[in-house]
């Protein structure tokens, strides 16, 4: 049982990861650097701005028929590519034994490649650098936004394509070109992606990296800045830095590790959450037109195609199908300090495509336009308060986009938000307050924090970063 929030203390942290104190020492040196050795914060800008003039970027709606290489399977109706490589589109049947929803169909992405997302890093002037790129993804309302050093699905780097290869690929797969500092397979996108891992890594460069137009060195202390800005940071990159090791310096957590790692593995024992794929003709409740594939209410989301030219990418051509959300989601964090320690409210969630019954989520990660028609007491829990929140309540918050490769102009507001008075969550509850140091121990494990409490995690050590604190 939870004891009161006010005088709950635990110190523990035997199952914490071994993280080297002397790499997490020179992560927090970088955060520190507000301003790098190869480019001026105030400058990305109109370097992303120069990038975008230098290629030809263009993103059309086509109808289904006019995919490329795409097509509708006789049988079942899934959306393939002819290569078999890629991803396909496919129906998903969920029942769980908690929540609005018990029982649902839907249409899910299924991409059952593991991804490389990675940052290379090097030192300059005795600082680390993340070498960073310009990358255009199709479903990002602006394009152009910063990914990762590799961003590439197996397809990708096994040029599936028949294109260039990835650049830089090699100091992520060959050992003698780089030193690995953090390595996890981690989960995506749950209500979107049917059990889709990426391998989220930072390696360390030895010897010398080639230049690149499209690539600059920024210290985490400059991408701190850049994630308080909208649509700048993408998903991938967002992901790969809330891995970074950073030294603990929470002090006595609300609950002990151990306790965190049991509440959330007997959460995902006691759960009963079935997902089964089943062929996309047959599910329920959504129709197939020519342009898109449509809720009958119109509601969560649709399946659509699109055109894609991008002058800088492995293969300058292509046609794809897309998922756009309908509506601007709501992710967050409620915090609170316990002693004087930072602590975050997180959710054992379930999710139809992850691979285990729950993950550490935020507090609230809801799209508000999808439960507009249901009573208050219906709605996600903590959505209408941090809807209400004042701005001396919420001490982080921009949008951003999320995964740009597979989903269409779907963006999120990320907030983190200081909580109303109250007490612990009740022993039953799907809610724990945990500390930040807590969430980056779990993510070394991979599979524990899901990918929107990632990002909010990566914003959270950003606003820290830059001196900023909970109320």
């Amino acid at each position: 049982m939870s004891p009161p929030l006010a005088t709950a203390r635990a110190g523990g942290s035997a199952l914490r990861p071994r993280l080297d104190p002397a790499i997490a020492a020179r992560f927090a040196a970088s955060a520190a650097a507000a301003e790098g050795a190869d480019l001026r914060t105030d400058d990305v800008a109109g370097w992303l701005a120069e990038r975008a003039r230098a290629h030809r970027f263009r993103v059309d709606r086509v109808p289904f028929a006019e995919l490329d290489g795409w097509s509708f399977e006789a049988g079942t109706g899934n959306l393939r590519h002819r290569s078999g490589g890629f991803f396909s589109v496919e129906g998903v049947r969920v029942s769980k034994d908690t929540g609005l929803y018990r029982e649902w169909q839907q249409p899910i992405i299924c991409q059952p490649e593991v991804g490389i997302l990675g940052i290379l890093v090097k030192e300059f002037d005795g600082v680390l650098h993340c070498l960073m790129q310009a990358k255009m993804e199709p479903g990002n309302v602006n394009l152009l936004q910063l990914s990762p050093t590799v961003q590439a699905t197996r397809s990708n780097y096994r040029r599936v394509h028949k294109g260039a290869s990835v650049k830089y690929l090699d100091f992520f797969t060959d050992p003698g070109r780089a030193r690995v500092l953090v390595d996890s397979m981690q989960s995506e996108h749950g209500s979107w992606f049917y059990r889709k891992s990426n391998r989220n890594i930072i390696v360390e460069a030895i010897g010398d990296v080639p230049a690149d137009d499209d690539y600059r060195w920024l210290t985490l202390g400059q991408i701190a800045q850049l994630l308080h800005r909208d649509n700048v940071i993408n998903m991938d990159s967002r992901t790969v830095l809330a891995c970074a090791p950073l030294p603990d310096a929470d002090g006595a957590a609300l609950h002990a590790d151990a306790e965190l790692r049991s509440w959330i593995t007997e959460a995902r024992s006691r759960r009963e959450v079935r997902s089964e794929l089943l062929p996309l003709d047959h599910v329920d409740g959504w129709k197939r037109g020519e342009r898109s594939i449509d809720h009958d209410e119109g509601r969560y989301f649709s399946v659509v195609g699109v055109s894609v030219e991008a002058g800088n990418r492995e293969v300058t051509g292509w046609s794809q199908p897309l998922l756009e959300p309908h509506g601007l989601g709501i992710t967050a964090f409620l915090t609170r300090r316990v002693d004087g320690v930072l602590h975050v409210l997180t959710h054992a969630r379930a999710e139809a495509g992850l691979q285990s019954p729950a993950e550490f989520s935020p507090t609230v990660q809801s799209t508000p336009s999808n439960h507009a028609h249901h009573p208050p007491k219906d709605r996600p829990p903590f959505l209408d308060e941090v809807l209400a929140a004042g701005p001396d309540r919420v001490w982080y918050e921009a949008v951003h986009s999320e995964e740009g490769g597979r989903f269409l102009n779907a963006e999120s507001r990320y907030l983190l938000v200081h909580a109303d008075e109250g007490g612990d969550p009740p022993p039953d509850s799907e809610y724990r307050w945990v500390t930040p140091a807590q969430l980056t121990s779990l993510v070394q494990y991979g599979h524990y924090v899901n990918v929107e409490a990632r990002t909010l995690l990566a914003c959270l050590n950003a606003a820290l970063a830059l001196g900023k604190d909970a109320p």
